[in-house]
């Protein structure tokens, strides 16, 4: 009988399939080698190359690394059941189906070995090399100088190691398992192992036996680890999810044991196992299973069950009062709300406001916001974006600027260039990426002010933004760095938002002319800073395929002098370069003192793991009605759990030459610590970020982190665990008003919670957005400053419950203060004023209805006085009549003490409620003050009152009050005739002089 060989192949056939695997190669490998390739040269342009190297080389230590071991393991098993293979008798015939295989394997017997062990090893590689951010962690991890409460180790085991020992545990596991199975195989062909039947019997060869014991003895020594192991990630438990997370009283006491106990058995039946190959008793090894099957269910699943039933749920709210403080501990510490940086003020509002108090609190009363930068960016889009491809973001920014000496809140934005807005004729090759290739400009309004008061829904002006422009074609204007309050140098916009939709790249330095639009009669302009050259041939050939564009081939528009520019967005450079960062939703550009515009990137160290600390979905906690509705530029956070968050980055990207510098804000964080280690020279540190004080001055504290803390906040404010069990006293986060006002319908309630179930996530289209502005300094009203703010109102109900601001101000950074009303006491939340505002104002919007479009600004809630709440909330109006309209301040409405009022001007409606800020002794403005001829709002009016003014403003008022009464008595004859008069008092005060 011959033996088999294997198949033969022509000449031909093996070029056709040389031929055919080079392209396979090329097509599999070639995309992923031009963008490794690429993101060379752009990390080295930018001058992040040793975070590029660092990332690249982990990942291919870790893959040849971790592809050894499998491929080792596996290839070993194979090897070693090849080599005790029995002699195949000829009893099994010639019939036997796997002759064919023992022939063909007997020829290359290592080719048949390592292939299978090279793929799984392979495999296992390119599993493990995403893994690199574990491994390098688990290398230059930093102590956080706390201990977990049961097991007394350090945080930093957790947040460090504990990952990286299951990662080896979890590749050994897998190694094991393929290596059992593949000598199983390997036995079984080779005839160690036969199944029997028609009358042959089965057999197991003392070599399979032996090699099999030994694999199953080792899969449990490395179970035995893992119950080992399974110990500390229980301080994560989620068994009590509904009420706290991390290890509870059934975790500790029989959970907690039951792997001890199983880690036990787990080594005894490994031994077990070792002994039955010894032995050559296969009982022994049986035994061994059935014991760690059964133990597995009684004591790992069956005890626990039995004593969270009948021990633990019946006296709940005593037995897990330990472990829900250990929560409440631990959650405070890894989401920075404890003690050192929330202060509490309680009993706010029980002692009524002092009249003198509230009337003097200029900081807070000459900060009000009028302009919303959700409303107002068709203003900034009719008046300044010039050109079809200039385009401002949906959503605007608010930031602070110095005027006269006094810190006044701006509404932000750069005039970018948005691709999306080319003509049809504008969007050939040359002009999308060439020609238009910059934004120009820098474009601010004061927020508390605007030209005039208006003086009808619909007119050309009043009730407009007074911009400050600083482009190319101002900054060269005479004074201008002398005069101008925010002075700009290079307003040209390369980076951005806008620019970086579509195709996300542009072509500069072209030839020798200059080629760029620049500005209507201005000369052509060339890019002067930092950029990836095409220069050559080769590195144009990458980025054609890169982009599937053969003009940067071939285009001769492109010579040696030309970069490339790409990944122009704020937020993906900074992700780019520091890849362990979780980046803030928003962004938003700022002045430098070198009159560079910078944009100014949050960046945020995460931890999905932190002993006890409660899990929050960034998605779910960072998303809420402004968000949704943001527009073009709106981010949301990627839906994974998080336990451990800290803004530990401030980070700024240049908007002209796309520079990136991150700085170290929190230098006590150990896992920016430990990132910085890990990336040596990437992070500037606290000092030079201490240095930095154009860049302090334009810090805000962030918008997602403040939502985590504020969604923690409703429930972590209570220090009592008993309290903490039965939710009695948690919060809510209000629905937001405005919303409904728009849409006509009211907001809903907080979802009903059963007793003992910790406060449910609330819907995110229905969360009011937290907001930025000017106010009284917490503890020391005479000082302003820059705060983002937000309310919480009493769970199931909208009654105020809290008032939450985070300070932006260098000096106190980051510091919260939780304003709490008295318990006994029920004081009116957001929606409720919003009822009362627009009950007050029912009859100016009927008088609209139809002939413009009424929009509602942020309703802000805002300390005044130390204990008054006054409620402001600006109403707009646009034009149906025109495509070019766009919305104007038309009024303001306000809720104080139980009094409502609507007013052309803010001045106005303070004082129909009963704050008269002309008593302010100091010189500050009053915004929305009805100007005097010639006067804008916002300056101090004059001491004597225009009495035409004030009389038509009184008949506007008194109407309303009088169509309230009458709306509420159900009297209709009454609510017409208050009507018609208020028809007439609006006449008149449109007919004054303007």
């Amino acid at each position: 009988m011959t033996s088999p060989t294997l198949p033969t192949i022509s000449r031909r056939g093996r070029i056709l399939i040389g031929i055919g695997v080079t392209v396979l190669v090329l097509l599999l490998v070639g995309p992923r080698l031009v963008g490794i390739t690429t993101d060379w040269l752009w990390f080295t342009d930018l001058g992040y190359r040793s975070t590029y190297s660092t990332i690249f080389w982990t990942r291919i230590v870790v893959f040849l690394v971790v592809a050894l071991v499998v491929t080792a393991i596996i290839a070993a098993a194979i090897f070693a059941a090849y080599r005790s293979r029995p002699i195949v008798v000829s009893s099994l015939g010639p019939a036997d189906p796997l002759a064919n295989y023992r022939s063909a394997v007997a020829l290359r017997p290592r080719l048949f070995a390592l292939a299978p062990a090279l793929a799984f090893g392979a495999i296992a590689g390119l599993i493990a090399q995403a893994s690199w951010s574990t491994v390098q962690m688990f290398l230059h991890g930093e102590p956080f100088g706390i201990k977990d409460p049961q097991f007394g180790k350090d945080i930093g085991f957790y947040a460090f190691d504990l990952g990286f020992y299951r990662m080896v545990l979890t590749i050994l596991i897998m190694a094991v398992i393929i290596a059992f199975v593949a000598s199983l195989a390997t036995h079984y062909i080779f005839g160690g192992i036969r199944l029997g039947g028609g009358g042959t019997p089965g057999a197991l060869t003392s070599a399979a036996r032996i090699q099999l014991a030994i694999i199953a003895g080792a899969f449990l020594i490395l179970k035995a680890v893992g119950y080992w192991l399974d110990r500390y990630t229980l301080l994560s438990s989620d068994r009590r999810a509904e009420i706290f997370s991390g290890a509870g009283y059934t975790d500790i006491n029989a959970v907690l044991p039951s792997k001890l106990i199983l880690t036990a058995i787990a080594l005894i039946c490994a031994v077990a196992f070792f002994a039955g190959a010894v032995l050559r008793d296969l009982r022994i090894p049986a035994l061994a299973t059935a014991l760690m099957l059964l133990s597995s269910l009684i004591i790992g699943i069956g005890w626990p069950a039995v004593m969270e039933q009948f021990s633990v749920k019946p006296n709940a709210q005593q037995k897990e009062a330990e472990y829900i403080a250990r929560n409440i501990a631990a959650t405070r510490s890894a989401y920075g709300i404890g003690k050192e940086n929330v202060t509490y003020e309680p009993d706010w509002t029980s002692v009524p406001p002092v009249p003198e108090a509230v009337n003097s609190d200029s900081a807070t009363l000459s900060n009000i916001r009028l302009l919303d930068p959700n409303v107002v960016e068709p203003a900034f889009a009719q008046s300044n974006s010039l050109r079809n491809f200039y385009a401002f973001p949906k959503q605007l920014s608010i930031d602070r600027y110095p005027v006269d000496g006094q810190i006044r809140d701006f509404i932000v934005a750069v005039r970018e260039l948005d691709p999306a807005r080319l003509a049809d004729n504008q969007r050939d090759w040359i002009n999308q990426h060439t020609v238009y290739t910059h934004g120009n400009g820098f474009i601010a309004a004061q927020a508390n002010k605007v030209d005039a008061a208006a003086s009808t829904s619909d007119a050309d002006s009043g009730g407009l933004p007074v911009f400050q422009v600083s482009d190319l074609d101002t900054i060269d204007t005479p004074n201008y760095q002398k005069n101008a309050p925010i002075k700009v140098r290079q307003p040209r916009i390369y980076f951005g938002e806008l620019i970086a939709k579509g195709p996300d790249y542009a072509i500069v330095g072209t030839d020798d002319a200059a080629k760029e639009y620049d500005g209507e009669g201005r000369k052509k302009y060339t890019y002067e800073g930092p950029g990836v050259s095409l220069g050559n041939w080769f590195t144009r050939a990458l980025y054609s395929v890169k982009y599937a564009e053969r003009n940067i081939l071939l285009s001769s528009v492109i010579n040696q002098n030309s970069k490339i520019l790409y990944n122009r967005d704020p937020r993906d450079r900074v992700k780019s370069v520091a890849p362990w960062l979780t980046v803030d939703s928003k962004t938003y550009p700022a002045v430098m003192a070198d009159g560079s515009i910078k944009w100014i990137v949050d960046g945020y160290t995460t931890l999905d793991r932190y002993p006890y600390s409660q899990p929050t979905s960034l998605q779910d906690a960072t998303t809420d009605v402004r968000t949704l509705t943001a527009g073009q530029t709106a981010r949301v956070q990627s839906d994974r759990e998080v336990s451990y968050v800290r803004n530990s980055v401030k980070a700024t990207v240049d908007a002209y030459t796309g520079r990136v510098d991150l700085y170290q804000v929190d230098d006590k964080d150990p896992v920016l610590k430990t990132w910085m280690k890990v990336f040596p020279g990437t992070v500037k540190p606290r000092a030079e970020f201490d240095k930095r004080q154009d860049l302090r001055d334009h810090v805000r504290y962030p918008e997602d982190l403040f939502k985590i803390q504020r969604d923690l906040l409703r429930s972590y404010h209570v220090n009592d665990p008993k309290e903490f069990f039965t939710g009695s006293d948690f919060w809510s986060i209000p629905p937001d008003p405005t919303q409904a006002a728009a849409s006509g319908a009211a907001p809903e309630p907080a979802p009903d919670l059963a007793p003992g179930v910790r406060a449910a996530r609330q819907r995110p289209q229905d969360l009011q957005a937290p907001y930025y502005f000017s106010a009284a300094a917490p503890g020391d009203e005479r000082k302003s400053q820059f705060q983002l703010t937000t309310v919480l109102t009493v769970l199931r109900k909208p009654y105020l419950a809290a008032y939450v601001t985070a300070s932006s101000d260098p000096a106190t950074y980051g510091k919260l203060t939780v304003k709490v009303l008295p318990v006994n006491k029920q004081y009116i939340g957001p929606r409720q004023a919003q009822d009362r505002m627009l009950k007050a104002t029912t009859g100016v919007r009927k008088m609209l209805e139809g002939t413009v479009d009424t929009t509602f600004g942020n309703l802000l809630t805002l300390p005044v006085g130390r204990n008054g709440v006054l409620y402001v909330e600006p109403m707009y109006t646009q034009s149906k009549s025109t495509d070019s309209a766009v919305p104007k301040l038309f009024g303001v409405m306000v809720s104080y003490n139980d009094e409502v009022a609507f007013d052309p001007t803010l001045a106005g409606a303070l004082r129909r409620v009963g704050i008269n800020p002309a008593d302010v002794a100091a010189p500050e403005s009053i915004p929305g003050q009805a100007p005097e001829p010639q006067q804008a709002a916002g300056t101090r009016p004059d001491p004597a009152p225009n009495a035409a003014l004030d009389d038509a403003v009184r008949g506007i008022n008194d109407a309303l009050s009088a169509m309230s009464a009458a709306q509420q008595s159900g009297n209709f004859k009454a609510y017409g005739e208050a009507l018609e008069q208020l028809k007439a008092a609006v006449a008149k005060y449109q007919a004054l002089p303007k």
